[in-house]
Parts: C-alpha cells; sequence; structure tokens
C-alpha cells in the first residue's frame, strides 16, 4: 500500500504543480513594491514581511486554487487508475474509481455508480461551500 499511495501522490502533484506554480507567481507579482518599502522603513525584518505582507497577499489567489487543486485531486480517475490500478486490493482506490469498478467492472452496476457519482458531488458541493465562505473571511481579512 505505502509505495502504490506514495506513487499515486509524487504523480497527483507532479500533475499540479505548474498549475499552483502559475497562480503563486502571478499572486507574488501582483504585491506592491511600496509594501515591501515601507516595512523597510519601518524596520521589519524578511520573516515579519513575510508573514505580515507576503502571506496575506497571497491568500486571496491562493484559496481559489487550492480549492480547486482539492476538486481536481479528489477527481484525479485516471492518476489512480493508470498509476496504481486501486491495487493491493482496492487499497489506492478512491469514490470515482470505485464509482468506475461499479458501473463496468463489476457487472455493470449502475445504480451504485450514480449513487457514488451522487455522493461525490454532494461532498465537492459541500466542500466548495465551506471554502468558499472561509475565503471570504480570509479576502475580507486581508482588505
Amino acid at each position: 500500500f505505502g509505495t502504490a499511495f506514495f506513487a499515486n501522490v509524487c504523480t497527483n502533484t507532479w500533475l499540479g504543480f505548474p498549475f499552483m506554480m502559475v497562480v503563486a507567481l502571478g499572486a507574488l507579482q501582483s504585491i506592491p513594491r511600496d509594501l515591501y518599502e515601507a516595512a523597510d522603513v519601518d524596520g521589519a525584518g524578511a520573516w515579519a514581511k513575510f508573514r505580515h505582507i507576503t502571506l496575506p497577499m497571497l491568500a486571496p489567489a491562493m484559496m481559489p486554487a487550492v480549492l480547486l487543486g482539492l476538486v481536481w485531486t479528489f477527481n484525479q480517475f485516471n492518476v489512480v487508475y493508470l498509476v496504481s490500478g486501486g491495487e493491493p486490493d482496492g487499497a489506492t482506490d478512491i469514490l470515482i474509481s470505485e464509482a468506475y469498478r461499479w458501473a463496468f467492472a463489476r457487472h455493470e452496476q449502475y445504480g451504485y455508480a450514480a449513487a457514488y457519482a451522487a455522493l461525490i458531488f454532494v461532498l465537492l458541493l459541500g466542500w466548495s461551500l465551506l471554502s468558499n465562505r472561509i475565503g471570504r473571511r480570509i479576502t475580507e481579512r486581508a482588505l
């Protein structure tokens, strides 16, 4: 299980890294230099500038990116199917790969597959609403 899970995590990280990097670099470039200059005048160190300027200014851009990344990770059927195949003994299966198995590998049990799809939808909708609420609070705090 450990090596199969590690292979899935590494592959998923490798696939998601470019998107997160583009979002992070865009957000970093949008931080005004004047804030850092003002912090230098006030005598702030590198850690204080990072904690009080960089992180709060990155949060509004990174929250939606992290939300998208989590949703995409939740639905990474291709990674599980192609890297580990759900093995050993289905231990690395996720909900979407389990729905696939019910629909196409276990005597076409489409009702179970539809139930899994509905469960996935409800979980991702709940997670999106919760993340949206948290993101709004972080954005309000940053402004």
